[in-house]
């Protein structure tokens, strides 16, 4: 991936390390890769605008419904995943969406609208400002993806 210019770049203070976070493009928090829930929630304070409630919310309801789910920031995005098992969601910040992908996506049920030819097993939701989060149906998901063997990175 080439290196961003500094036009699409830009500070961002956030409380968690109150230091500078870049905004890579798209708005994507630059956040050092870490184990854990303080480099996640580093990422999801440095989210731009309406995407840094949404984040808390999706860190939230993924906890809720994948209970003891580990936390990491790989490739400056948060992950989720179950010990022995792998990593079975991410989520990862663009212009105007956010994208949360499931891992083993193809075997859920109803299947994530997100795929293309050469998704492979992976799917995903796209997230915008204005389109409702189903939360019923994204909880549904992430229990389902959590009981899969997951992404080993």
């Amino acid at each position: 991936m080439p290196r961003p210019s500094r036009k699409q770049t830009k500070p961002f203070a956030t409380p968690a390390n109150s230091g500078q976070v870049k905004l890579l493009s798209g708005g994507n928090p630059q956040i050092p890769k870490g184990d854990g829930d303080a480099p996640v929630q580093a990422y999801i304070a440095a989210m731009p605008g309406w995407k840094s409630g949404l984040g808390r919310r999706l860190d939230t309801l993924i906890m809720e419904n994948a209970p003891g789910a580990l936390k990491a920031v790989k490739w400056n995005s948060p992950f989720y995943g179950i010990e022995g098992r792998g990593w079975f969601l991410s989520f990862h910040v663009f212009t105007r969406y956010v994208k949360v992908t499931f891992f083993k996506g193809a075997s859920l049920h109803p299947l994530p609208p997100g795929a293309t030819d050469k998704s492979g097993d992976a799917r995903w939701i796209d997230i915008h400002e204005n389109d409702p989060l189903d939360e019923a149906q994204f909880a549904d998901w992430v229990r389902q993806a959590a009981a899969l063997p997951g992404w080993l990175a």
